[in-house]
């Protein structure tokens, strides 16, 4: 048996995906940067294409679990 998400009450919906401009503007920024990152290591430090890949790589893990904590923080807040 299946229960359909609009029998629930609306405080028990998960919330809609809608993401805001704040949100847009930061993914572009971090976007930038880890590309940034990316081409500073193979243009400037001349350290090769796969030490670069993996140090902007391990640059995005990173900017991602930091993103998931604070998220983690704020959902347990409120």
């Amino acid at each position: 048996m299946t229960v359909d998400h609009d029998v629930r009450p609306k405080e028990e919906q998960a919330p809609g995906g809608e993401v805001t401009t704040a949100a847009l503007i930061g993914y572009a920024v971090a976007a930038v940067g880890i590309l940034g990152w990316f081409l500073f290591g193979l243009l400037v430090q001349r350290q090769g294409l796969v030490d670069s890949v993996g140090e902007s790589a391990g640059a995005a893990f990173a900017l991602l679990l930091a993103v998931s904590v604070v998220e983690m923080i704020r959902h347990n807040r409120g």
